[in-house]
């Protein structure tokens, strides 16, 4: 055998030597973390798929709830958003709660629809967009059902330059306000929806369309 050949099989040899000592010493430790390894993703796989199930059945609850709704079966729609509320996954439960207060005041139970809404804006546990949201969806009611002051005490925080509900929020207290006969405030606020850029092009066309009838009607000074 010659040198290099020498060489060569004791290196091949103290390789295989370092390998067993490895494993003899960390073997067991790394099939340990093989196994924990392989059960953490089953049980995780698993544990999303039963999650996906139960929202997926929620889903299915909900469009239920809605078609109830969409044929004038009020009271068996709140009893299914109800336990939608309580029973549901993911988003469901909230959606069912705003789903609700539509519901009942589409069957003219104003003041409950807007408690409703009201619970939803003051729940912290809610993100601040959909809390936002029922605000806005209360002081729509109020516009009709309510005083300046209620639609103010719901929407006028949303009137800030920064809020993405500013245009609506300050077309609700526009409204509320030309109904109750503040037609100066009224008209302030139909005009700087109309001439701001980023109001959606509907809402600034209807406020185009109320500020040229305050202004028709002499009211505002």
């Amino acid at each position: 055998m010659s040198d290099d050949s020498f060489i060569r099989e004791v290196n091949q040899e103290l390789r295989h030597e370092q390998a067993r000592q490895i494993w003899d010493r960390y073997g067991p430790v790394g099939i340990a973390v093989a196994v924990a390894v392989v059960l953490g993703t089953a049980a995780w796989v698993g544990y999303d798929y039963w999650i996906s199930s139960k929202a997926n059945n929620s889903g299915d609850d909900f469009s239920q709830a809605l078609t109830l709704a969409n044929e004038g079966k009020s009271d068996e729609a709140l009893a299914a958003l109800k336990a939608l509320e309580t029973n549901g996954h993911g988003a469901y439960p909230l959606l069912a709660r705003m789903r609700a207060a539509t519901v009942l005041a589409d069957k003219g139970d104003f003041s409950g629809a807007v408690a409703e809404f009201d619970k939803v804006a003051a729940d912290n546990s809610i993100p601040q967009a959909i809390r936002d949201m029922a605000q806005l969806r209360a002081g729509y009611l109020l516009v009709d059902h309510g005083s300046y002051d209620d639609v103010a005490k719901r929407v006028e925080a949303l009137t800030d330059e920064t809020n993405p509900l500013r245009h609506s929020a300050r077309e609700a207290l526009g409204l509320s306000a030309w109904k109750e006969g503040k037609a100066t405030d009224a008209l302030a606020l139909f005009d700087q929806i109309a001439s701001d850029d980023t109001a959606p092009g509907d809402l600034r066309e209807r406020a185009v369309m109320v500020a040229e009838l305050i202004r028709g009607s002499g009211d505002a000074t």
